[in-house]
């Protein structure tokens, strides 16, 4: 039985190359529209127009949530990884633009859902399913999952790829690019290029579904003896380079732990934080994507569950010694060797003005502080990290501020970051220091 339904939520995703060209142009042609309008207005009001604050508007702001969402595919990927980027890429404002596209894809009309099975399993392909929902119950940046059952008992979710998402990465990621280039976005002279470049990259490897599957074999095999963490298991027979059937696991999300007692909140966290390090030092395999649908806790196990493996990036022997060297510089509180360090990861070049260098490594500094501490860590304490907000705002508006981290550190931080937000949300107390410690220094296990 297949099951329909109507939403207003869905629209089709633009398939052709020229069909999303035109969104995003009209879209870029449009801000540019609303700036020459605000200016306009500042001038009637006697001030100085400010191109900035005639870029970044309420309406620009939706207008690029609202197009971005419809296209799905690169261009929202785009915007989700630059929302992490904790202002040294873009200004605040824009941040919060593109951080409104984590959430709420639209999802496939059922009637191009149909047409990529057809393609994809070939018509007829109903005959398999003794029930497959045609109303998706997650959807993202590049496909939809649906819940269905086999006519032989299988329990499954099958992710659908978006149709044109593949073939449009490039030209998608292009286009945004001239978005970002419009004056008063980035300061003149900062090079996205090398991650842009890094995007398009990882982008193409998370639109190919049989990636995707082998790295869920991957991380399967290296967490096979966890008793913390349970994954899907790959059905091959239904998987396809634009389909993933997967066994159905069933979970609550991590935000249901909110009320849960304490002890459990800090287990579920630090178990996540220990997983980051294992993923950095003792994988050299990272899954970079710290969306929080990606985590599940089922309460009848105890166990974790870890979901999607599209976006994962290897780890070579010199970052992770790199970034050893960093932690341990950083845990003796050697102002020297932390500098030193730091610029080897990248977060500053060796043309960044003084001024710069000191802010960063303040910021670095301040994170730091709770991880050089025995005692636990309390996730819920909003101070820290208003205090790097602050600091991160104040890096972004410079806009003489022109290095760029190294892509892959800048979606290493993207999964640190999103697993501090996790376990703030979790309100969770941890002590980092004896996580950290097994990881110092040397040259690994």
């Amino acid at each position: 039985m297949v099951r329909d339904g109507g939403d207003d939520h869905d629209w089709p995703v633009p398939v052709g190359r020229l069909g999303r060209m035109l969104r995003l142009g009209g879209m870029t042609s449009g801000i540019m529209g609303g700036m020459v309008a605000s200016g306009a207005r500042q001038i009637a009001q006697g001030n100085r127009p400010s191109l900035q604050e005639a870029l970044l508007t309420a309406q620009t702001a939706q207008r690029v949530t609202r197009d971005l969402r419809s296209l799905r595919g690169a261009a929202m990927k785009l915007g989700q990884m630059l929302s992490m980027d904790s202002g040294l890429v873009l200004p605040p404002e824009m941040s919060e633009i593109m951080a409104a596209l984590r959430d709420d894809a639209r999802h496939m009309p059922p009637k191009q859902l149909q047409g990529v099975l057809n393609a994809e399993w070939g018509s007829g392909w109903q005959r398999h399913f003794a029930h497959f929902d045609v109303r998706p119950f997650a959807a993202a940046s590049i496909g939809q999952v649906h819940r269905a059952r086999t006519r032989d008992g299988r329990d499954l979710a099958i992710k659908v790829q978006y149709p044109g998402v593949r073939a449009s990465i490039d030209s998608d990621i292009d286009n945004v690019a001239a978005l970002l280039r419009l004056p008063g976005l980035i300061p003149r002279g900062m090079d996205l290029a090398p991650i842009l470049a890094q995007a398009k990259q990882q982008l193409h490897r998370e639109a190919d579904y049989a990636a995707e599957a082998e790295n869920l074999r991957a991380f399967r095999c290296l967490l096979m003896d966890s008793d913390t963490f349970t994954l899907p298991e790959l059905h091959t027979d239904l998987s396809t380079p634009q389909v993933l059937a997967m066994s159905y696991i069933d979970g609550q999300p991590l935000e249901a732990l909110g009320t849960a007692p304490q002890e459990r909140r800090d287990d579920v966290a630090r178990a996540l934080i220990a997983l980051v390090l294992r993923e950095l030092f003792e994988f050299r395999l990272m899954q970079t994507d710290p969306n929080l649908a990606n985590y599940r806790f089922n309460p009848a196990t105890g166990r974790i569950v870890l979901l999607d493996f599209g976006a994962v990036m290897p780890v070579d022997a010199r970052m992770a010694q790199d970034f050893r060297d960093l932690l341990d510089a950083a845990l003796t509180a050697d102002p020297v060797r932390t500098r030193t360090a730091m610029q080897k990861v990248g977060y500053f070049g060796a043309g960044t003005a003084p001024h710069h260098r000191a802010l960063i490594m303040e910021m670095f500094d301040t994170a730091m502080a709770p991880l050089r501490q025995d005692a636990p860590f309390d996730f819920g304490d909003a101070d820290l990290i208003s205090r790097l907000q602050r600091m991160g705002t104040a890096l972004g508006t410079d806009r003489d501020l022109q290095h760029v981290p190294p892509a892959e550190t800048l979606f290493l931080h993207r999964k640190i970051g999103g697993i501090y937000l996790l376990a703030a949300g979790l309100r969770a107390r941890v002590a980092l220091r004896p996580l950290l410690e097994p990881y110092r220094g040397g040259d690994g296990r």
